[in-house]
């Protein structure tokens, strides 16, 4: 599986390729989670996919979305600052310079119903592309809101979450909001062997 990073795309295969990511991203989060989503012709988007993220995309062997992940600074528009502060103690979170939030993290399970194997191996190439894109740009911190099963499966592979507050329910999703640091050891832990990474030499360079 091969990774790769779109800020703005240049080209009509990276438009086409962030297309297909809005479409995976209704197909999970309103299709298959049910949740309370705006989507429109089969694509899902919210206004922080107009505050220039970058998106980390894994693409199976026939060049298809199979998992994404939206990251933004905490210095600017962000999730839990501003859809998800009830998942913070006290409604607040100290933030700084090197930290980063990522958001709307899906996998495709649909075509590889048969294969849990694989699902599983697009996820951890998603999470290793997180890391390796936050070390080539100077990110030291990530934040996220999560269900509580990724927290038992992140820290049970070795990236325990720091949480931010207690759980809450959102979207019928039990769901917390936590802190992971970011470096080497962890991608070499994580990365598994069918990772291939196309991201960029660097997109934007942490504060």
């Amino acid at each position: 599986m091969e990774v790769i990073d779109i800020c703005m795309p240049e080209t009509s295969t990276e438009a086409a390729l962030l297309d297909e990511m809005h479409r995976l991203r209704a197909k999970v989060f309103q299709g298959r989670l049910g949740w309370d989503v705006a989507c429109q012709d089969g694509r899902e988007f919210d206004q922080f996919d107009d505050c220039g993220p970058t998106y980390i995309l894994v693409l199976d062997e026939r060049a298809g979305v199979v998992g994404s992940v939206r990251l933004l600074p905490m210095s600017g528009p962000n999730m839990l600052m501003g859809a998800f502060r009830q998942l913070l103690e006290e409604g607040q979170l100290a933030t700084n310079p090197t930290m980063i939030e990522s958001s709307r993290f899906c996998v495709d399970t649909s075509t590889q119903s048969s294969q849990r194997g694989a699902t599983h191996e697009a996820t951890f190439c998603l999470l290793a592309g997180i890391i390796e894109w936050c070390l080539r740009n100077g990110w030291t911190d990530l934040v996220t809101a999560t269900d509580v099963r990724m927290e038992r499966l992140l820290r049970q592979r070795g990236w325990p979450i720091t949480r931010l507050g207690e759980p809450c329910l959102i979207n019928e999703t039990n769901s917390v909001a936590g802190r992971l640091a970011i470096n080497r050891d962890t991608f070499d832990l994580l990365r598994p062997m069918s990772y291939r990474s196309r991201l960029s030499p660097t997109t934007r360079k942490a504060a």
